[in-house]
């Protein structure tokens, strides 16, 4: 996986991109999550529009990097999530922890 992080005015975007799976993007992930921490970066945004699996060690750190950031006095939103990640948000009931948007202006402006 790999991750490529850009900025919309205050708000922190990362553009996820491949299976989030065991031993494949958990570390990129967190390093990203922790450095936008220490930058001072609370406003952080989940692009998963080119994530087409994450498995359940991903789905954990996808929740380690909500409750992190949130202990820190930031928050995480998701954008785009494709269908397979999605159903497995509902089926985990993950879907009600997190805001989703469909359109990422529109979690941008959720922020102010």
């Amino acid at each position: 996986m790999k991750i490529e992080k850009r900025k919309n005015g205050d708000v922190t975007i990362f553009d996820l991109k491949g299976k989030i799976l065991f031993g494949d993007g958990i570390d990129e992930l967190r390093q990203s999550v922790n450095a936008s921490i220490k930058e001072n970066e609370k406003q952080l945004i989940l692009n998963f529009a080119e994530v087409p699996y994450l498995d359940s060690t991903g789905l954990g750190e996808v929740v380690r990097s909500y409750t992190t950031l949130k202990k820190e006095g930031g928050t995480v939103k998701i954008t785009n999530l494709t269908n397979k990640v999605k159903d497995l948000m509902m089926v985990t009931k993950l879907i009600t922890v997190f805001e989703t948007f469909e359109d990422e202006n529109e979690a941008v402006k959720s922020f102010k």
